[in-house]
C-alpha cells in the first residue's frame, strides 16, 4: 500500500488540510477494534471524508519477557493493507506528534464515487 505523500503530510500536520474526522480505538480488543474501524471507514467515506485519523494508542511498555504491547498499533496498518478495507484506502502514513505521533495514522480515503467505478470496471 502506498504511503501517503510527504507533501500532504506536511500540510496535515500544520493544519493547513482538515481531518475530516477521527476515532480512538486504544483501550479496545482486538475484535471490537477491527468492528468499530470498519464501521468508521464505511460512514466516514459515506460522509465524503478525505483524511481521517485513526488513534491507535502506542502501547505500554512492558515487561520484555511478557506478551507484545501495542497490539493495535501493529495491527491496525496491516488491516488497513487487507482486502476487506484496502478498496477504500488510499495511502496511510504515520501522524505528526501534534496528532498522536506512532500512535495514530492519517488514513486518505477514497471517494464513494471512485469506489463505484472501480466496481463496474471490475465487472
Amino acid at each position: 500500500m502506498p504511503r501517503l505523500d510527504r507533501r500532504l503530510t506536511q500540510r496535515l500536520a500544520r493544519g493547513r488540510t482538515a481531518i475530516d474526522a477521527r476515532i480512538d480505538l486504544h483501550g479496545l480488543t482486538q475484535a471490537e477494534a477491527f468492528a468499530q474501524l470498519t464501521a468508521f471507514l464505511r460512514r466516514a467515506r459515506r460522509d465524503g471524508a478525505r483524511t481521517v485519523l485513526v488513534i491507535t494508542g502506542k502501547g505500554a511498555i512492558g515487561d520484555p519477557e511478557g506478551p507484545a504491547r501495542g497490539v493495535l498499533r501493529r495491527q491496525v496498518p496491516l488491516w488497513l493493507s487487507a482486502s476487506g478495507l484496502r478498496e477504500g484506502v488510499i495511502a496511510f502514513a504515520p501522524a505528526h506528534a501534534e496528532h498522536g505521533g506512532s500512535g495514530a495514522l492519517y488514513v486518505r480515503l477514497r471517494r464513494a464515487e471512485q469506489l463505484r467505478r472501480a466496481a463496474v470496471l471490475k465487472e
